[in-house]
């Protein structure tokens, strides 16, 4: 995805903390789990000549090879749920035999990205598809998933030259639509996505938010792209996540509604003041920095509503991070603080 992630580090693993028990796997479990997938990631290979297929396969992931024409034993693997041919060399010709492969038409996730393709292949026949993804390709157009199936839960376009979004209209139980680092200028057709869940839009050419009325989305991004105005969310009462760095936004507004939101990253804009939040008891992530935020004065009031639940803030290039005690003030203010800029504490 391109929305902002990880704020925070995982904890490291440690190879001398043993589970206190283990499992014994029997010599027919190993069998069975080769049998039904297969993984060949990164084995750099031009051709699957040298490898068997278990004709009981239901997983196969051929990613980072150097492929580019499907073996035709792939096509005949009935009981095929998941294909993953990521980061390889196939063109769209490359791919043309999954259009007729009958034998495989319950396959569920199929995973094209990072490619050569320039269109949207057929995978009409695939009846139970739940997650396509054609992302990293030279794709012009989303012209092409009108005959994709409506099972569809996770579509991913991302990392093309897409200037419409279109043909997605049947999807009605989408809950993921990636469509970053494209050429979209408008957001339009999503009024039928009603259990869209997560919208990715940043690295585009849109101006305006709209998002069509719907309001169960619970993560949008729109960073790198042209909004001067976030006006438009206003709705999106389950919204927990919101992404709109890097755009030229003058004036927080419009999130008073928004009772869910923990992640706020509206950095590397052009804010004056923090504004519209003090209502909100959920946040616990607040981007701000590198804006032209001028005073801490109004701190405490702006973020009355979240005051023991923000963990993390980044205010840092602004003008009211040279202040004198910025980051005590802070402390002082945010009761459970974790995180000032790059600061950590214990």
């Amino acid at each position: 995805m391109e929305g902002q992630e990880t704020l925070k580090n995982p904890p490291e693993s440690s190879d001398n903390h043993l589970p206190a028990t283990t499992t014994t796997t029997t010599t027919e479990e190993v069998e069975e789990d080769i049998n039904t997938a297969l993984d060949l990631t990164s084995y750099q290979l031009h051709d699957l000549d040298s490898v068997e297929l278990p004709p009981t396969l239901v997983e196969l992931d051929l990613t980072a090879n150097r492929l580019s024409q499907l073996d035709p034993r792939i096509t005949l693997l009935s009981h095929l749920k998941k294909l993953s041919l990521r980061q390889n060399l196939f063109d769209d010709a490359g791919i043309d035999s999954l259009s007729s492969s009958h034998a495989i038409s319950g396959l569920e996730e199929l995973v094209l990205r990072d490619n050569k393709l320039t269109k949207i292949p057929d995978v009409s026949i695939f009846k139970n598809l739940l997650v396509f993804d054609v992302s990293f390709n030279e794709i012009p157009s989303s012209s092409g998933l009108s005959k994709v199936s409506n099972t569809l839960l996770e579509l991913y376009v991302s990392k093309n030259e897409v200037t419409k979004i279109e043909e997605i209209e049947h999807f009605h139980e989408l809950q993921i639509l990636e469509l970053g680092s494209n050429r979209l200028r408008v957001m339009e057709n999503l009024e039928t996505l009603i259990n869209l869940q997560e919208l990715w839009l940043g690295r585009n050419r849109i101006k305006a938010v709209n998002l069509c009325g719907l309001k169960c989305i619970k993560k949008l991004s729109l960073q790198s792209n042209r909004l001067t105005s976030m006006k438009g969310c206003e709705e999106c009462v389950a919204l927990e996540e919101l992404y709109l760095s890097h755009n030229g936004i003058t004036k927080m507004e419009g999130l008073s509604t928004l009772a869910n939101l923990r992640v706020l990253d509206i950095a590397s804009n052009k804010l004056t003041a923090i504004e519209d939040i003090e209502k909100l008891a959920r946040l616990e992530d607040l981007w701000l920095n590198d804006n032209q935020i001028a005073s801490l004065e109004d701190m405490a009031e702006a973020v009355a509503g979240s005051r023991e639940t923000i963990t993390t803030i980044y205010l840092e290039h602004n003008p009211c991070a040279k202040s004198p005690n910025y980051t005590a003030t802070l402390r002082q203010i945010l009761s459970n603080i974790q995180q000032i800029d790059s600061q950590v504490f214990a």
